[in-house]
């Protein structure tokens, strides 16, 4: 039996009927360009629907890997793509942004400030997308509950610069007990680097003798995150004092 459905799929794909493929075994047996083919629901002069699918995740494939790219092409840039005019360039990253809000969503329910890795899953898509670093100031009441948040430093591909004077600027200002800092690394991996490491023990230094404690310190990679309270680094920089 499974044997005939993989051979019913292959017959769907050179066929290029994605729309029959998803009525007969849903939408988890399409292919990336098979899903794009349907949302542009036709192709151009002698290319099918499905082939100008291939043709777009070429085009995104320096922006991202398969449909990620989707978020990073310009509308412009889509556009060049031959068969791809202003309506199914706007649809295409309709669909992204669309994709986007759902992941952030869905993050949301599950979001505790209490767990590092709930936060990194619910501003994963809000930072995982973007080319050079954003550091973002969490600000929180006694329970640790979010009273407001404030992009603090926005910087290069490398790095951001910070400093704990415009952190606790905003923390007085807000009212703010507890404070937590998160940043993206836009090369995807979010090992802490001796800016990194430094600054956030500075922080943690001033938030004592402030009385505002640095709660975490979690670095956004691609699909993984590093967490300075996991690791117990925000304890033994403590200790440091």
């Amino acid at each position: 039996m499974k044997s005939g459905k993989c051979e019913n799929n292959e017959y769907y794909r050179q066929q290029n009927l994605p729309y029959e493929k998803f009525a007969a075994y849903g939408s988890e047996s399409l292919t990336d360009s098979e899903l794009l083919a349907i949302l542009l629901r036709t192709g151009t002069k002698g290319m099918s629907a499905r082939e100008l699918g291939e043709r777009v995740l070429a085009q995104t494939a320096g922006y991202g890997n398969g449909l990620l790219g989707l978020y990073h092409i310009s509308v412009q840039e889509l556009q060049k793509i031959e068969g791809i005019g202003a309506v199914k360039a706007v649809q295409l990253k309709a669909v992204a942004e669309f994709a986007r809000r759902m992941a952030r969503a869905k993050a949301k329910r599950g979001l505790s400030f209490h767990d590092p890795a709930s936060v990194a899953d619910y501003y994963m898509e809000r930072f995982r997308h973007e080319s050079v670093e954003y550091i973002l100031l969490l600000l929180f009441d006694s329970g640790l509950h979010l009273i407001g948040e404030e992009i603090v430093s926005k910087g290069t591909a490398n790095a951001a610069l910070l400093s704990p004077r415009e952190v606790f600027i905003q923390a007085f200002q807000s009212g703010a007990a507890n404070i937590m800092l998160l940043h993206n690394h836009p090369g995807g991996e979010p090992i802490p680097s001796e800016n990194d490491l430094l600054i956030t023990e500075r922080i943690v230094q001033t938030g004592i003798f402030t009385d505002i404690p640095l709660v975490d310190h979690i670095i956004l990679g691609d699909n993984n995150y590093f967490s300075f309270k996991e690791s117990k680094l925000l304890t033994d920089m403590s200790y440091q004092i």
